[in-house]
C-alpha cells in the first residue's frame, strides 16, 4: 500500500479538468425524473461536474487506486434548454492527507449555469469494490 505523500504527489493544486454534453431529450429534467421541463437536469450537471473531478484524481493517481465521490454542494443558477452544450470544469483547490477538494462550474454558451464544492477520497480499487460488495452476502 502505498503512503499518501506518494499517492497524492501528482495531485497539485489548480489541476483541472473539464467534461461536456449536449442537452437533449436523454439529460432534461423531464426525462430523469427531477422536473417536469424540458431543461437540463441539474443531477446530470452534477453527474458533469463529478465526472470531470473524477477524471482528474484517476489521471494522477497510481495504479490500483481511485477516488470516490464523499461530498457535492452545488448550486443550478440558470436553465439551459435542448441544443445547447454544458462543459462542467473541477479545478483541484485542496489536498488534505486523501481528501481531494475541488470548486466546481458549469457553463452553457450563454454563461454559467452553476458552481459548487465537491470533495473525493482516495482509496484502493479492489479493496474499496470486495467491501461494498461484502454487503449482498
Amino acid at each position: 500500500m502505498a503512503d499518501t505523500v506518494n499517492l497524492t504527489e501528482k495531485l497539485t493544486i489548480g489541476l483541472t479538468k473539464t467534461a461536456s454534453e449536449t442537452v437533449n431529450d436523454t439529460n432534461t429534467a423531464k426525462t430523469v425524473g427531477s422536473g417536469s421541463l424540458n431543461v437540463y437536469a441539474t443531477p446530470m450537471m452534477i453527474a458533469r461536474m463529478e465526472e470531470a473531478a473524477a477524471n482528474l484524481a484517476e489521471e494522477n493517481l497510481p495504479a490500483g487506486y481511485t477516488s470516490v465521490g464523499i461530498l457535492m454542494n452545488v448550486a443550478h443558477t440558470a436553465a439551459t434548454p435542448c441544443g445547447l452544450n454544458v462543459t462542467a470544469t473541477a479545478v483541484l483547490t485542496k489536498v488534505e492527507g486523501k481528501k481531494l477538494t475541488f470548486e466546481v462550474k458549469a457553463e452553457d454558451e450563454a454563461g454559467e449555469i452553476g458552481k459548487g464544492v465537491h470533495e473525493r477520497f482516495i482509496v484502493e480499487s479492489e479493496r474499496f469494490q470486495q467491501k461494498a460488495d461484502s454487503k449482498k452476502s
